[in-house]
């Protein structure tokens, strides 16, 4: 609106200043009139124009009044508050109320009573936000029903202007049907109410879902108060979750759960529904209080168990699909919605422990055999082993006893090795066949899983399916050997290859080993063996059925030592006889004066050779 239009409206609207008509006109002073000083007979400027000011509202600035909206432009609302001129707001302000009218009583904060213009300055935001905590607060104690205006999107919701303030509305709060497009709200005015007040942070949260709630609820207990189980009614697909379906039944909401969707196996609702799709349910179940309804639609179909070929017997031959895996089988789908397992045991004639993903995998086309079959549990068992010949019908035939054969390492434990020579043929060999010449702890020492190995079958029980297996056997007993070889106090070079409290082991040469105590090996200079030293050993015992060395370094000097003191005695001794014999042969030619001096010598001689001979015994 044009300022000329707006000083034309005011002018109309101004109180007529009664003049004194009896002020005869040939007294009237026109040159005053003229120049604007006449202020009419009996009346003074000042009189005139306090009268004036009578008419008008008292206003001050920087105060909150009450105005009246006069007019409406796009861009402009004129408002009269009573005073000498009208103030204009802009349209923007009044945006949250896109049903203003001329007549509204509206609420302005007086900027300026006059601008560079003489323009009255107006704002009706300001005024709207020096009341909006106090409008608030009423607005939440009154449970009053307020307008806002949606401005902007924000994470989790929307922003909204109320009385001036933005204030926080949740997306759970828009309406009772979950939100898809928030942008379609965005722009609009809607009613809300106030749902809670953070003073501290001045946070405000509005809902108009809390609107629409009340009746809502009263809706439900209509609907609930009239359901029975087993009715059939048409609702739409309002949420779809990874664990069900929701229902809008008109007002009210239910479950279709997962497992009552189809007969048959789904991994996700989206495969069977879609949003917004109308289908018929069947009520499986409600709940009063709760106001929890459960629903079917896979219900409203028959059983395909009801279906199922009535022939069918345990021994038959059936093909399905692969449809779910666990670690302990498989379920295979043989017909819509009728599923049999396959236990992981049923797999495979193999005794040793494996998983079904070994086996099979989701998906796979299969034969099977029914193994059980139960129509009134509507369960099912199958196998797939049983579709090939049990390999231990003919065992005897295929691994005699001494029979050799190759074999891959499936499994171990402290006392042996579990092979697998082929599937379902699992043997196992025991550590101490394992190998004639090493000591083996644990037979991770001797070889690993997986591993090829060869073996020779020594025992079958077939009623508990064991075979009895060696690994040595396939070669002839070395300790035959060992025993022309080692012999009891016969030396050999040898390795200590490991020493512990009690003794050590000692390598010796065709890959045998034997066995020193402490005290056999001690050097000859009394300093101890050790680890990785190569030394001379003496064996000084032989076990072969205990397949058992036992060495001695020690004993090697020792024995040495005692058989040169045995020959220094035995050198001495005979010396000591040529000495008596010489005597003997001289006591003849001596003459009687040496025969006593003689017979002393003698004496001391033969003393000599008697101390001799007691020593060496």
């Amino acid at each position: 609106m044009t300022e000329e239009k707006v000083n034309a409206e005011e002018q109309e609207k101004a109180p007529e200043v009664n003049v004194n008509v009896n002020v005869p006109t040939e007294d009237f002073d026109w040159d005053s009139y003229e120049a604007g000083d006449v202020v009419g007979a009996g009346a003074s400027k000042e009189e005139l124009a306090e009268m004036y000011d009578k008419t008008l509202s008292t206003i001050s600035e920087k105060e909150v009044i009450e105005g009246e909206v006069i007019a409406l432009t796009k861009r402009e609302v004129v408002i009269n508050i009573g005073f000498k001129s009208d103030g204009i707001v802009s349209r923007n302000e009044f945006r949250y109320n896109p049903e203003l009218a001329v007549g509204d009583k509206v609420e302005v904060y007086v900027e300026s009573q006059e601008d560079k213009k003489g323009q009255l300055v107006l704002s009706h935001k300001k005024a709207r936000a020096l009341r909006s905590w106090d409008r608030v607060n009423e607005a939440l104690d009154n449970d009053e029903v307020i307008k806002g205006y949606i401005k902007c999107r924000t994470k989790g919701g929307m922003i909204v202007d109320v009385f001036g303030i933005e204030a926080f509305l949740p997306g759970s709060q828009i309406d009772v049907k979950p939100i898809r497009d928030y942008d379609m709200y965005v722009g609009k005015t809607m009613e809300f109410k106030v749902v809670k007040i953070n003073p501290e942070f001045k946070n405000v949260v509005v809902s108009h879902k809390a609107l629409i709630e009340a009746e809502l609820e009263q809706q439900k207990k209509d609907i609930i108060s009239k359901l029975e189980k087993g009715q059939v009614l048409e609702g739409t697909v309002k949420n779809i979750t990874s664990y069900g379906v929701f229902i809008d039944l008109g007002g009210v909401d239910g479950l279709i759960h997962i497992t009552d969707l189809s007969w048959g196996r789904v991994n996700h609702p989206e495969e069977i529904v879609q949003l917004d799709q109308k289908l018929n349910v069947v009520i499986l179940d409600f709940d009063d209080e709760k106001k929890r309804i459960a629903l079917g639609l896979k219900q409203l179909t028959s059983h395909p168990w009801d279906s199922l070929d009535a022939e069918m017997k345990v021994g038959d031959i059936v093909k399905g699909k692969v449809v779910v895996m666990a670690d302990y089988g498989a379920f295979v789908e043989i017909a819509a919605g009728v599923e049999g397992l396959i236990h992981v045991s049923e797999m495979s004639w193999s005794q040793h422990l494996r998983s079904a993903q070994d086996f099979l995998k989701v998906g796979d086309e299969v034969e099977a055999m029914v193994l059980t079959l139960d129509r009134d549990e509507r369960k099912m068992s199958l196998g797939i082993k049983q579709l090939k010949a049990d390999p231990w019908e003919k065992i005897e035939e295929k691994y005699a006893v001494g029979s050799k054969h190759s074999a891959t390492v499936r499994n171990f434990t402290n006392f042996g090795v579990f092979v697998e020579i082929e599937e379902g043929i699992d043997g196992l060999i025991h550590i101490s066949d394992l190998s004639w010449t090493k000591k083996i702890k644990h037979p991770a020492e001797f070889t690993a899983i997986g591993d090829s190995i060869e073996v020779v079958v020594l025992e079958i029980d077939k009623e508990n399916r064991r075979l009895s297996l060696g690994h040595k056997q396939l070669e002839e007993n070395p300790w035959d050997v060992f025993e022309g070889i080692f012999t009891v106090d016969s030396v050999h070079e040898g390795t200590i290859i490991d020493i512990f409290d009690k003794g050590a082991v000692i390598a010796l040469q065709y890959g045998v080993e034997g066995f020193a105590t402490p005290r056999h090996l001690v050097k000859e200079d009394g300093s101890q063996a050790k680890v990785d030293e190569k030394l001379d050993f003496k064996v000084i015992e032989f076990n072969k059925a205990a397949k058992r060395i036992i060495l001695s370094h020690s004993r090697i000097f020792e024995d040495e030592n005692k058989s040169e003191e045995v020959a220094a005695k035995k050198a001495a001794a005979k010396a000591t006889k040529k000495g008596v014999k010489k005597l003997n042969d001289n006591l003849e030619k001596t003459t009687l004066g040496d025969i006593s001096e003689l017979a002393a010598l003698k004496n001391q001689l033969e003393a000599n050779e008697g101390k001799s001979e007691g020593d060496k015994e």
